[in-house]
Parts: structure tokens; sequence; C-alpha cells
């Protein structure tokens, strides 16, 4: 049981990150920043349905994605290292979203979802992870983990406008400098792992 849940909070953790939740903060604020607190909660419970939706087909249909194309865990382990590094590093120097991608429904699914909150690194994971899981148990605390974690980040934006007024500008930008650090560091690991792994 304690190991049940030490693996949970493991991957919760790691793809809470990994959704860069106070960059997506930022960009839904400033992609909504002319609509109600009504609006943006609307806004925001279909951004979450959305994430939850991709994560999930992801996850049931990773390992048939590696079979059909034909490359290895290791190899693809490396390259979401690689764009997740990518991302961290947009995320440390500040680069943020174009505000004018879209308004209201149009930006639901693109840009917020994809590629903001279930980004190249995110979606490269989640297969990662899907095609390493074997057991039943270890299938259902990651499932339950990924979508604990998209609803963490919906709730983020739920409450944008309260945390907006408690962190200011300055706090969200800060938030999202330390997100990109932690992402770096998780870009090095899976990066380490798979070249370690394939030299074996």
């Amino acid at each position: 049981m304690k190991n049940s849940i030490i693996y949970f909070v493991n991957i919760f953790v790691k793809f809470f990150f990994l959704m860069a939740p106070f960059f997506a903060l930022s960009a839904f604020l400033s992609m909504t920043a002319k609509d109600s607190e009504m609006q943006k909660k609307r806004l925001a419970l279909k951004i979450t349905f959305s994430v939850c939706i991709v994560c999930l087909i992801l996850f049931l249909f990773g390992n048939y994605i590696f079979y059909f194309v034909g490359i290895t865990i290791d190899s693809f382990r490396i390259g979401a290292g690689a764009l997740l590094f990518l991302t961290a590093v947009s995320l440390v120097q500040g680069k943020q979203t174009d505000s004018k991608a879209g308004r209201n429904d149009d930006i639901v699914v693109v840009p917020l979802s994809i590629p903001i909150i279930a980004g190249p690194a995110t979606i490269g994971t989640i297969l990662v992870m899907s095609a390493e899981v074997s057991s039943l148990r270890e299938k259902i605390l990651l499932l339950a983990a990924l979508f604990t974690a998209t609803l963490s980040v919906g709730i983020i934006l739920f409450l944008s406008s309260a945390v907006e007024r408690v962190l200011k500008k300055k706090g969200i930008t800060v938030m999202t400098k330390i997100t990109g650090l932690i992402l770096a560091a998780l870009a090095s690991q899976m990066v380490f792992t798979g070249i370690k792994s394939f030299l074996r």
C-alpha cells in the first residue's frame, strides 16, 4: 500500500510539472483578458475535459503507436527528453504564447490543451510510461495520477482570477521560471535514462 502511494505521488508530481501549470495559467490569462470570470471558469472546464480525453487516448493506444511506427522506448525517451528541455528553456526565458491565437472555444483544444498543457514532452512521457507498465495495478495508478494532475491544472485555471489576484503577474512569472528549471532536470533524467538503457 505504501509503495502504491509513493508511486502515485511520484507520477502525479512528474505529470503536474510536465503540464507547466503556471505557464498554462499565464497563457490562459493573456488569452482571456477580456472575458468575465464566469466565462473563464466555463473555458477552464472545457480545457480540462479536452486534456483528459487526449491523455486517455494516448495512454490506451501508446503501445500500438510504438509498434506501428517501429521505434523503441529508449529512442522515444531521448526524443521526448530533448523536446522537454526545449520547453524548459522557453519557460525560463519567459517566452509567452501568442494571445491572438484565438478566442473562447477556438482556443480550448489549440493552443491551450495542445500544445501548452499537453505538449510534446507530456505526450512523449505518456507514450513512454504507458509502454513501460505491464501490471493492471500500475496502469490504474498511472492513469489515476495522470487524471489527478490534469484536474489539478484545471483547478488552477478555474481559479485563475483568484490566483492572479494573489500572485499577480510577477508571481506567476517567477513560478513559470521555477517550473522551467524543474522540467529541465526531468528532461536530463529522461535523456540519461534512455542513453543508459540503449548502451546496455
